[in-house]
């Protein structure tokens, strides 16, 4: 069995487990409006992380990137496990895997910008600060790791896709230890790409509502120290699909989504019955939240507890799958009550299949998480974790 050794994470609901925890119980949303972001004078609203992040070392100077400091705050918080996984296992013997979808895209409209108005693009620019690669590369580098490193992009599954090539790697006996997370930050480009899309709410998103617009891009990161080191909480399933669909639109009916979810059902060895809690992928779309429904009821029926929490994170895009799978991790190591929808703007979307959305907090009775991600070109992906 695989299991969590270690988990730190930083979004807009906190930069460590305890002040997440505590937002995340309380239905403190992390998103703000701002009106720097999108073209034409329009605000939106945003999760964004305020607090000082590390520096990236000078001889990395190459990956100093937003991206790449996210991950370093993520990573400080369980710095002591890794190291002493490293330790016990050996630098060649741990795998990093990244995932995320717009790594520095930020720092390099900021070296455009620069380049438009003085004619030379900034000293410190580094064009492999916005390769998709560059946030393994740079964390294998920052830990002196020998294992294998990769990043895998697939939209918004992109991280889910990480820890469970993480998880893989280990079961095969590629690696001992895989630290598998990802990192996403806000850019101007990916902002103004969903809006191009009609996808962005110009208010805080209300997933599954009936008046919802659309989605708020957060930014976010998000590590998982995977190893065969008994601890509280496991690994207990994987699934993965694509519906082959269309490029940005999921299928009508959600038909890859169910065979994911029930894929790592199948794995972990657990009916849905079983299951105490879906972490929806949720985006607050019509689409998405019409089909992610469609394909829950068939598979759980309407009594699994289950709710979105973008409306407190913002979508994190690449790290949202990470993401959503440490708060998962979070409600099942510290008993927390689980999170409730929110639709004190709109009420619940009654064209919407029937499942049990959260309207108010309760404990978790069965302690097994499914946790959601769909991304673009449908490509599904979800985890199954639980106390071991």
């Amino acid at each position: 069995m695989i299991y969590f050794s270690a988990v730190g994470l930083i979004n807009a609901l906190g930069s460590s487990a305890a002040e997440i925890a505590h937002n995340l119980t309380q239905g403190h949303s992390g998103l703000i409006e701002r009106d720097n972001w999108l073209l034409h004078d329009k605000s939106t609203w945003v999760g964004e992380v305020n607090v000082l992040l590390p520096e990236i070392p000078p001889a990395l100077a190459c990956h100093n990137s937003r991206n790449n400091r996210l991950l370093l705050a993520a990573l400080d918080s369980i710095r002591p496990q890794v190291d002493a996984t490293v330790e016990r296992y050996g630098r060649d013997r741990i795998a990093v895997i990244m995932g995320t979808s717009t790594a520095g895209i930020h720092e390099g409209e900021l070296a455009i910008a620069h380049r438009l108005k003085t004619g030379e693009l900034p000293k410190q620019y580094a064009y492999q600060q916005q390769e998709l690669s560059d946030p393994s590369q740079f964390l294998s580098a920052y830990l002196d790791l020998d294992g294998p490193a990769y990043t895998i992009s697939t939209a918004c599954s992109s991280s889910v896709r990480a820890m469970i090539s993480g998880y893989r790697l280990i079961r095969a006996g590629l690696a001992d230890a895989a630290l598998v997370g990802g990192a996403d930050s806000l850019c101007q480009m990916t902002l103004n790409g969903f809006d191009s899309l009609e996808s962005i709410a110009y208010r805080r998103c209300m997933p599954f509502a009936e008046r919802r617009s659309g989605i708020n891009i957060g930014e976010g990161a998000g590590l998982i120290l995977l190893t065969r080191q008994a601890a509280k909480v496991a690994l207990l399933g994987i699934g993965e699909s694509s519906d082959a669909w269309h490029m940005s639109a999921p299928h009508p009916e959600g038909a890859g989504a169910e065979l994911a979810m029930r894929m790592a059902l199948r794995q972990a060895g657990l009916e849905p019955e079983q299951v105490g809690y879906i972490n929806l992928h949720g985006t607050a779309t019509p689409l998405n939240d019409t089909a992610e429904a469609q394909a829950v009821n068939r598979v759980f029926g309407s009594a699994t507890p289950c709710s979105s929490t973008k409306h407190l994170t913002g979508h994190t895009l690449g790290a949202a799958g990470i993401t959503e799978a440490a708060l998962s991790w979070l409600i099942l190591d510290r008993d927390l009550t689980l999170p409730v929808q929110d639709f004190s703007l709109s009420p619940k979307d009654p064209n919407i299949a029937e499942i049990n959305l959260l309207t108010a907090p309760e404990k978790l009775m069965k302690k097994a998480i499914i946790s959601n991600s769909f991304a673009f070109g449908g490509n599904n992906a979800c985890v199954l974790v639980g106390e071991a």
